[in-house]
């Protein structure tokens, strides 16, 4: 039973995250989760504020004698990413999330879970909730609607919180402590094109999709060479067209700006007697692919099957400039971190393609912690579509944050890391945005650090997180906030 969640220790952190899994919150629609983290502080008589823009901050005081220490925020965010798999029928908006456990872990049936943020959350609503703990003044900032565009955090304004030591709860690897992460860019391309060229005499229609793909977070996934749905596709579009004579008619693959895309359909035609020989090479190009990616994705599956045929192909000149362009567009890992060894530090993930009825849209999220190399990305990104005749914006976006390597919050929670567990922790950056790259800008004194749990594949329906390390972590985080 999915109850059985509310047994693991600590019980208080499982308890309140099984709340959130009941309550539908995907970006965008956190209204109901605010109302829940207010009605709690209401209960354990805290004073609690609700921004303009949705952000919620609970005020607990300091354990008696303790209150001349610093004041710390606890920070987290709290929608999540609403992914699931395509033969699922799951509305984010007013279905729960569906949670059990497997094994070590805690994940969900056929969605993403919401462990990010939803982990951090829950820590935070036990701490306010927990009256044996010693700590100084605290807040809980609960953001909203980080997964897409970080609105809460540009929405806040300064003076809201006054935390003079900042920890955000949204990191995915116990093992290490975050004192910087990478900023982003959204890179939206868009064409407008008449969708009145018949469909040639004698030709058939065949639907392709390309499944089976992990996906995962387009920023701490990116470095481990997952196959890009929209990239492939388009790649075995190419051939189709060079060799077998084939129409486009449309193009639909990926969903959200930061998860590597898991899928990806198109709709094309081609003459009847070529039909054999694109079955032939959609058989081999999956089997080339298996061959590609052999031990980083187990599951590619390229299936073709006839359909409708349409009215109207897409023009020859716009097909083969937009394929070419999405087949050449630059996508995954582009420059590595030389401080940090093993880390990315520029990337871009082609999120989302979409062609159909006089219409091309693609968006990437390009991230770096370099703003100089951002732009770069970004920059290659619209040459390749702007040689196609494709318009370019860029939107959202927002700046790095920038490790501090005299951290006094880094000391503390590096000693409590290391009482708990007997094992020194990794201080690094992340490939991916925290809210501590934004909110640096709106409390510019406060000193700030990142950590978390275990969850793997975040963003995709593999989302899970470890039973093990959700305890570890509670005992390094109030164990942090009686040393502070």
């Amino acid at each position: 039973m999915a109850t059985e969640i509310k047994t693991l220790a600590p019980s208080a952190v499982w308890g309140y995250f099984y709340d959130l899994t009941q309550i539908p919150r995907p970006t965008g629609h956190t209204l109901a989760a605010q109302d829940y983290v207010l009605a709690l502080a209401a209960r354990l008589g805290l004073k609690a504020e609700r921004d303009a823009v949705g952000n919620v901050l609970v005020h607990k005081p300091a354990t008696p004698g303790l209150e001349q220490r610093p004041v710390v925020t606890l920070q987290a965010h709290l929608d999540m990413v609403p992914q699931k798999n395509s033969h699922v029928q799951h509305d984010f908006i007013t279905d729960p999330i569906d949670a059990y456990i497997d094994g070590e872990w805690v994940t969900a049936r056929d969605t993403t879970l919401g462990a990010d943020n939803g982990i951090g959350v829950a820590y935070m609503m036990a701490v306010l909730a927990d009256n044996t703990l010693r700590h100084g003044p605290i807040e809980a900032l609960f953001t909203i609607d980080e997964e897409v565009g970080m609105v809460g955090a540009h929405g806040l304004q300064p003076g809201f919180s006054a935390g003079q030591i900042l920890i955000n709860l949204d990191s995915e690897d116990e093992g290490q402590l975050f004192v910087g992460c990478a900023g982003a860019v959204d890179v939206k391309v868009s064409l407008e094109y008449k969708d009145q060229e018949p469909t040639p005499e004698g030709d058939i229609a065949v639907r392709i999709a390309l499944t089976g793909l992990k996906g995962g977070h387009s920023g701490t996934d990116i470095i481990l060479g997952r196959a890009n749905a929209n990239k492939q596709l388009a790649r075995f579009l190419k051939e189709a067209i060079a060799s077998y004579g084939a129409r486009l008619v449309s193009f639909d693959g990926g969903s959200l700006r930061n998860a590597i895309p898991r899928e990806a359909f198109a709709v094309v035609t081609i003459p009847e007697a070529e039909a054999d020989g694109l079955w032939e090479f959609a058989s081999d190009f999956a089997d080339q692919l298996r061959v590609e990616y052999r031990g980083v994705e187990e599951s590619i599956s390229l299936a073709l099957e006839r359909t409708e045929l349409p009215a109207t192909v897409v023009p020859e000149e716009i097909q083969d400039a937009l394929i070419n362009a999405v087949v050449a567009c630059v996508n995954g890992p582009q420059s590595m971190l030389t401080e940090f060894p093993g880390i990315v530090e520029s990337s871009t993930n082609m999120a989302r393609v979409l062609l159909e009825a006089g219409h091309f849209s693609a968006i990437f999220l390009v991230r770096s912690s370099s703003d100089s190399r951002k732009m770069e990305v970004a920059g290659a990104i619209e040459s390749a579509f702007n040689l196609a005749g494709a318009e370019v914006d860029y939107s959202a976006g927002y700046g790095g944050w920038a490790p501090n390597a005299s951290s006094p919050i880094l000391g503390t929670l590096r000693k409590a890391y290391e009482e708990v567990t007997g094992q020194t922790p990794e201080v690094t950056i992340i490939h991916a945005g925290l809210e501590c790259g934004i909110l640096q800008g709106v409390m510019p004194e406060a000193d700030m650090i990142s950590f978390g749990p275990d969850i793997r594949a975040p963003h995709s329906p593999d989302e899970r997180v470890s039973i093990a390390s959700v305890e570890r972590c509670w005992h390094i985080l109030t164990k942090a906030l009686e040393q502070v």
